[in-house]
């Protein structure tokens, strides 16, 4: 980088600290270089200026900049919290909402601010590739409510694009928002209002209201399946620290406010989107990992939750028709379920706290109440094993060639195991991984227009899938298992980074036992990555992902290959010629696994 350069980066970072000081009247507001090791000297507060390469990255740091400035003056993260709805799928709406309120207010306050913001957002409007939109499936509800917003807050005018974006989705928007824009506009300066205001708006929007209901029929009736199976009182408390835990979960994967955990906020302030923080956190491993390993874009890249796939109703028909399935296995399914429940139950060595004021009742202490009427009853309390403190997490290759009898088995089996571990107190999260489109999809386009650069590295749209989270219970999840039978889904395999996504997730978890379980049907394969790419470009870096995970992390990591031997990417790998085997090489793994453990111990 030459003088030049350097110059006219340390005159754009006094500009910046000195408006963002201006507008958030903050003084501290400054370049925050890393005093130890003074590596971070060029990040500014809110994003990398070495980010900027081009004009239109330039329009974007400004607004960057004036609107976490304007958050900073106008937004109290306390009353945010506060008025926080309680519906998941209201969150993102919510905090998009309280973006533009801040914004507006800035560009009143200022024309250069207004400019700064609009010149961004029509920067970032014009940039939307979408197309093959053709029904209201293609446009994901966040994006159209942002859209929206704009326009009738901002008075952003959309293009043809967005326009169309928008139409899908606007009725639903007016039905509920319409008539309260002027009460909005009026009650921009006082938080408190305009943010409950619209959190009681979101909450009854027709589009979110029939969600909870189902989610609500749903759990009712399997509420009453579950009490007519005569399940004790310690699995109806473990339910509800389940709910309770997965609420808690939910929260902080949906609102903006949580990713401070990641310390992100420089790179996702312009996020307000469902975008998970954990793109930016895989783009960083992949790079701190192998830097021979290139990805040519994340930009189209998507983690979604699997429910966001379909809707209720083909959910529950994919369900059924996995149920159906279910049927063939059963006396199979029976045996592996309790073969496994009986071997992890036998290695708990059960041990209890007797004569406590609470907990279970001790039934063994009642003929001395009966002995005597003054005697206190007693209680008793399981106590707390190290073998309960284990998470389990099944990563699963979506790929096309898993179509059909494989891909069903290892949904089956995925049932089966969230079910028993959960019978034991272990935890289990259920992830897919394959890609958006066939051929490369926008990547590949992006980079044909761009005259096709030599060795770019990964060209296609990665599509990683949260079937079930670890602290979400099966019952909540189990239509989800389902969508693997969906027609059309299972497209392309890059398993490195899929299973750096998978890492990155269980890493983050606090129980101290951590296995990550792969089942796939052999070699990573994209066609539009390998065809301007080495033959092993995707093998080598997956080679590299198990070797660091199996040697410089204490995550546990097998895989299952089926009918092809993965033994050369993992230490530990089984290869199963049936697909019938899978449920019982899954369960013997894991039970070697445990076995392995409690000799430890």
């Amino acid at each position: 980088m030459n003088n030049k350069t350097e110059s006219l980066k340390e005159k754009l970072k006094q500009a910046l600290t000195s408006t963002a000081r201006a507008i958030s009247d903050d003084l501290s507001t400054n370049i925050k270089p890393d005093k130890e090791n003074k590596k971070n000297l060029d990040k500014f507060e809110f994003f990398e200026l070495d980010n900027l390469n081009t004009k239109s990255d330039f329009l974007k740091a400004r607004a960057i900049s004036d609107s976490n400035a304007l958050k900073k003056k106008f937004s109290s993260d306390l009353i945010f919290k506060k008025n926080l709805p309680s519906s998941s799928s209201c969150k993102s709406l919510y905090t998009i909402a309280e973006k533009i309120r801040y914004e507006t207010l800035g560009s009143k306050m200022l024309k250069g601010i207004e400019k700064n913001l609009k010149d961004n957002y029509y920067q970032a409007n014009n940039l939307k590739r979408k197309d093959q939109i053709k029904s209201k499936e293609d446009v994901s509800v966040t994006e159209a409510f942002e859209l929206y917003m704009l326009k009738n807050f901002h008075n952003i005018e959309l293009n043809s694009l967005t326009s169309k974006m928008l139409k899908f989705w606007e009725k639903d928007f007016d039905k509920s928002i319409f008539d309260h824009i002027d009460f909005l506009k009026k009650n921009l300066e006082d938080q408190n209002i305009y943010s409950s205001r619209f959190s009681q708006i979101l909450q009854e929007m027709d589009i979110f209201q029939s969600e909870e209901n189902e989610e609500k029929t749903e759990e009712n009736q399997d509420d009453n399946q579950e009490n007519s199976s005569n399940e004790n009182e310690e699995s109806e408390t473990e339910d509800k620290k389940d709910r309770d835990s997965q609420d808690e979960t939910e929260a902080s994967l949906d609102s903006d406010y949580d990713i401070d955990e990641y310390k992100l906020d420089e790179q996702l302030a312009d996020s307000t989107t469902e975008k998970n923080s954990e793109q930016v956190i895989q783009k960083k491993i992949l790079h701190n990992l192998d830097i021979d390993y290139k990805v040519y874009t994340t930009e189209f890249d998507e983690i979604t939750k699997a429910e966001n796939l379909e809707n209720s109703d083909e959910t529950s028909k994919l369900r059924k028709a996995l149920d159906q399935q279910l049927i063939g296995f059963q006396d199979i399914i029976t045996k592996l379920a309790n073969k496994l429940q009986r071997q992890l139950l036998a290695k708990q060595n059960r041990t209890w706290n007797f004569d406590l004021e609470e907990g279970l009742l001790d039934s063994s202490k009642l003929p001395r109440i009966i002995i005597d009427p003054y005697n206190s009853l007693s209680f008793k309390k399981e106590k707390d094993l190290d073998f309960k403190d284990t998470v389990v997490t099944l990563l699963i290759d979506n790929s096309g060639s898993m179509r059909g009898r494989p891909i069903t088995i290892a949904a089956i089996c995925a049932d089966i195991l969230s079910r028993t571990l959960e019978r034991c107190s272990v935890k289990v999260e259920i992830l897919g991984f394959t890609t958006k489109n066939w051929k490369g999809g926008q990547s590949r386009e992006l980079w044909n227009k761009k005259s096709k650069p030599k060795s770019p590295g990964r060209l296609n749209d990665l599509r990683h899938i949260i079937y079930k989270g670890a602290d979400t219970h099966w019952r909540q999840a189990k239509n989800n298992l389902g969508l693997m039978l969906k027609e059309g889904l299972l497209k392309e395999n890059i398993d490195g980074e899929a299973i750096s996504w998978a890492f990155n997730r269980i890493k983050k978890r606090k129980e101290e036992r951590k296995i990550l379980m792969v089942i796939s049907d052999g070699a990573p394969v994209d066609d539009s990555t390998l065809s301007v790419n080495s033959g092993d470009f995707l093998e080598k870096h997956l080679k590299k992902m198990v070797k660091f995970i199996e040697n410089k992390s204490e995550i546990e990591i097998l895989a299952i290959g089926i009918g092809h031997d993965v033994s050369r990417y993992y230490n530990r790998a089984i290869k199963i010629t049936d697909v019938n085997e899978l449920g019982d090489v899954m369960i013997s793994q894991l039970s070697a696994l445990f076995d392995k453990k409690s000799k430890l111990n």
